[in-house]
C-alpha cells in the first residue's frame, strides 16, 4: 500500500522513556508531509503531463499514418493519371495515323481521278484539234473550188428583176 500525506500525519508512535523529543519528531515529520506532498503533486502532474503527450503523440502517429496512406493513395493515383495519359496520347496518336494515312489515300485517289480526267481532256482535246482541222480544211477546199469562179461567170439580167419586184409588191 502507498504512504499518503495523511498517512504520515496521522501516524502515532508509542511512547517509551528516552525516546526522542516529540517535537523535533513532529517538526521533521511535518517537513517530510510537506516535501511528500509536493513530490506526489509533481508525480500527479507529470503524469497528467505524460499522459497529454502520449495523447498527442497518439493523435500524431494516426496523423502519420493518415498521411502516409495519402501520400500512398496519391502516388498511385499520379501513376494511374500517367498511365491513363500515356494510354490516351497513344491512342491521339494512333488516331492522327489513321486519319493522316486516310487523308493521304484520299489525296491519291483525288489526284489519280484528276490525272485520268487530264488525260481523258488531252484526249478530247486532240480529237477536237483533229476534227477542227479537218472541218476547217473542207471549208478551204470549199472555197479553193472551181464552183467559185463559174458563179462569178454568171450574169444575171437586173431588167427582169425589176419587173419581178413589181409584180411582188401588186401582192
Amino acid at each position: 500500500m502507498a504512504l499518503t500525506p495523511v498517512d504520515i500525519h496521522n501516524k502515532e508512535f508509542s511512547r517509551k522513556i528516552r525516546g526522542y523529543d516529540e517535537d523535533e519528531v513532529n517538526s521533521f515529520l511535518d517537513q517530510i508531509i510537506k516535501e511528500f506532498e509536493i513530490i506526489l503533486r509533481e508525480k500527479k502532474e507529470l503524469e497528467d503531463k505524460l499522459a497529454g503527450t502520449n495523447e498527442r503523440l497518439g493523435h500524431f502517429s494516426t496523423i502519420e499514418d493518415t498521411l502516409h496512406k495519402s501520400i500512398v493513395v496519391a502516388q498511385e493515383a499520379a501513376e494511374e493519371v500517367k498511365g491513363n495519359a500515356q494510354k490516351e496520347a497513344k491512342l491521339i496518336i494512333r488516331e492522327a495515323e489513321k486519319n493522316a494515312d486516310r487523308i493521304v489515300n484520299e489525296s491519291l485517289t483525288k489526284a489519280r481521278k484528276i490525272a485520268l480526267e487530264i488525260e481523258e481532256l488531252k484526249k478530247q482535246s486532240k480529237v477536237f484539234r483533229t476534227r477542227f482541222k479537218m472541218l476547217i480544211e473542207a471549208q478551204l477546199d470549199l472555197i479553193d473550188h472551181d464552183d467559185w469562179d463559174k458563179l462569178m461567170e454568171y450574169d444575171v439580167d437586173t431588167t427582169e428583176l425589176k419587173g419581178l419586184e413589181e409584180v411582188e409588191s401588186e401582192y
